[in-house]
């Protein structure tokens, strides 16, 4: 499997500041976002942070590429891995954690976000804020006081909910919105797991915490408001349903076999 990465000019001049801290990477998967990845690009930039934004986009065959290119030519600390084809946001996940593992220095936390406006990059500073305290693994939560949504339609709403209960229970940990992928993670967090992730698909934000909750790594909440796509269309498949409802299955089992071994 042939992945393209186009590396960021060598920082001499940067555009950004490298001297606050911490260090971030911001990990972006994309497919067909022309319409969104300028401006949600240019709106990290206007944060301020010492901070490098990695795009990993699955070959879209619109112009998303096109326009990280040219945003790389303005900005120093844009990383674009292209990858052949659709390979599924657990993967775009960890092949961003590996990039962001070998870029130097290593940035202290690496954010995850969607790249449609459904999260507010203005929020990356609050997610920040709380790791900064110790927590290697960082929520934005709908679900939790404060937190909420916008633009959805009930019967989403309440797919999401009962994707939560699901996830709460295979991984037995008391959280209120395990399906958010809006995140804040630690380096050590990203060292440690790695190699333990194996998801292809949406499953990955289950399988995130749960490796957190296995290896007694502090994971905690903050609310946010999650806004429903503003253009483009949405790529939740069923086939990467059938993967979170195979993921949970697999982990109630594991779980169990678990249990069964203490008696």
């Amino acid at each position: 499997m042939a992945i393209t990465v186009l590396m960021p000019k060598i920082l001499e001049t940067p555009k950004f500041n490298l001297v606050t801290e911490p260090s971030i990477a911001v990990i972006i998967p994309t497919y067909c976002e022309a319409e969104n990845v300028e401006r949600l690009i240019r709106q990290i930039q206007r944060l301020n942070l010492n901070v490098r934004i990695i795009v990993v986009d699955d070959s879209s065959p619109d112009q998303t590429q096109h326009i990280v290119n040219e945003l790389n030519r303005e900005f120093e600390n844009i990383l674009l891995v292209s990858r052949p084809k659709k390979l599924g946001l657990g993967t775009a996940i960890t092949d961003g954690f590996r990039h962001a593992l070998e870029l130097d220095p290593t940035p202290d936390f690496i954010i995850t976000m969607d790249s449609d406006f459904s999260h507010n990059p203005n929020d990356i500073p609050r997610l920040v804020n709380i790791a900064k305290k110790g927590c290697n693994l960082v929520v934005g939560s709908r679900y939790v006081a404060g937190g909420k949504m916008k633009n959805w339609p009930l019967s989403r709403k309440i797919i999401s909910r009962f994707a939560n209960i699901l996830a709460a229970g295979a991984v037995g940990l008391r959280l209120n919105d395990f399906t958010s992928g809006f995140r804040c993670y630690s380096k050590n967090y990203i060292k440690e797991v790695l190699s333990s992730l194996h998801s292809t698909t949406y499953e990955i934000q289950i399988e995130t915490i749960r490796q957190a909750h296995l290896n007694e790594f502090q994971v905690k909440e903050i609310p946010i408001t999650f806004i429903n796509r503003r253009h483009g269309n949405s790529k939740l498949s069923s086939a990467e349903f059938l993967g979170f409802i195979t993921y949970v299955t697999k982990a109630v089992y594991s779980n169990f076999t678990i249990f069964l071994k203490h008696f």
